[in-house]
């Protein structure tokens, strides 16, 4: 499978300023894999070290922080010696042990030379509490489920994905209604790589629903696992509820919807584990899109999206045939909801963008995102199918004016009256488009 960080990583290999390099992510996002095939492809050797459980491998570090002498234990356990130029070396799970992230500053203030690069969950690394964690002296990169051009490419389209960055205002209706049926897959299999590799292997749904089940519960068991015993209950109802909350006409997320009588000081310490961990996404409503937006965002009013629309529709129990359907009025609401997870989560991989807002003008508009790319401010419209309104853009450029307002649908791309239109199954080039 081809991942758009692998880029990323050659980049931090050649750099003049490497730092000891942390892969974050949400677990089972495909960390470990990437960091094993960059070290195969890019090195001679790799010294791998896993410190979940390894109770002999992190007393090495619970010693003295004393680099020299780590690399040469390392070394006997890997049973090779480890050269600081040709080998790769790799600590998985290093939110297991504290004071091997305290180390990273050493690697890098005393041993600069050695490649080093850790996979990490983002709340592990967060809820960890080394000695002194080394700010200033480790790179960061954060690796994302697979959005939708990687799962083209895990599919062997690149050929398809060529065409249509070349073709995309003329879509031949062969290719469109090709790409709109790999776009429901997505919906389906969504962008975890073991899910999408046992897609590509078997095209077989029963099969990819058992493991969206393992990562699923995989993370309820990380509740009790890693949240304060207190909190698990909180987690497993904010949780169950982001499906509900989604397919609302109205998706503002409200505590009391979560659990009857709840307030924000009842359930939002729990909220923000989830967020922590990567599992889900907070959107907040911002009361006008001036710069900078955070200043003038409502704390009160803000969306909850999951981390991967695959395992959105697979806890919502969305039967996959209702997706491969053309009676869309079946699942109409959340049709609506999966769009627009789709549409964050791919706005989210594109690099130059930040976290976007979303905008409300009373109960007469709506506009799903206001997004910052670059020095643009952007307003975005989700539609799920070929609708062609776009009433609340229409009210956002009468009272802002935007230079660019975006309707994202399965139309092709166009152009009226100011506003773009492009198609959900190319987000992934919308830097390019706009």
């Amino acid at each position: 499978m081809k991942r758009l960080l692998y880029n990323d990583l050659l980049n931090w290999k050649n750099s003049k300023d490497r730092k000891p390099l942390i892969l974050k992510g949400v677990r089972q996002c495909g960390k470990t894999w990437l960091l094993k095939e960059f070290g195969k492809n890019n090195y001679n050797d790799i010294a791998y070290f896993n410190f979940e459980g390894n109770t002999s491998l992190q007393e090495i570090f619970s010693q003295d922080l004393n680099v020299t002498r780590i690399i040469e234990e390392l070394g006997i356990i890997n049973n090779k010696k480890i050269d600081p130029k040709t080998t790769l070396i790799i600590f998985d799970e290093i939110q297991f042990c504290n004071k091997a992230l305290t180390s990273l500053k050493y690697f890098y203030e005393n041993t600069p030379e050695y490649n080093i690069v850790c996979a990490g969950s983002l709340l592990g690394i967060t809820l960890s509490k080394p000695l002194s964690f080394p700010v200033g002296k480790v790179d960061f990169l954060e690796l994302k489920p697979m959005n939708f051009y990687e799962f083209l490419l895990a599919n062997d389209e690149s050929m398809l994905i060529e065409y249509l960055k070349k073709n995309v205002d003329k879509v031949n209706e062969t290719f469109k209604n090709k790409l709109i049926n790999y776009l429901k897959y997505y919906y389906i299999v969504g962008g975890m790589p073991e899910v999408v590799d046992k897609w590509i292997a078997t095209k077989d749904i029963e099969q990819v629903e058992k493991i969206q089940d393992i990562i699923l519960n995989s993370y309820e068991l990380d509740f009790a696992k890693h949240a304060p015993l207190s909190d698990t209950p909180k987690l497993s109802l904010i949780w169950d509820y982001i499906p509900r909350e989604l397919s609302k006409e109205n998706s503002k997320f409200v505590y009391g919807h979560a659990k009857h009588g709840a307030r924000a000081k009842d359930l939002e310490d729990a909220l923000q584990w989830l967020i922590s961990s990567g599992l889900c996404y907070k959107i907040n409503k911002i009361e006008k899109p001036n710069v900078p937006m955070s200043s003038y965002v409502d704390l009160q009013s803000f969306k909850i999206y999951m981390c991967d629309v695959g395992l959105l529709r697979r806890k919502a129990h969305v039967d996959a045939n209702i997706i491969l359907s053309n009676d869309a009025d079946i699942y109409k609401e959340f049709k609506g909801a999966i769009a627009e997870n789709f549409a964050l989560l791919e706005l989210l991989s594109i690099k130059n963008g930040d976290i976007p807002y979303y905008w409300t003008s009373g109960n007469k508009a709506e506009v799903d995102f206001v997004w910052q790319l670059k020095d643009k401010i952007i307003p975005i419209e989700v539609k799920a199918g070929e609708s062609i309104g776009s009433r609340s853009l229409i009210l956002y450029r009468q009272k802002y004016k935007p230079e660019i307002a975006l309707k994202l649908s399965m139309k092709n791309l166009y152009v009226q009256d100011g506003i773009m239109n492009i198609p959900l199954y190319f987000i992934w080039n919308l830097e390019q488009l706009v």
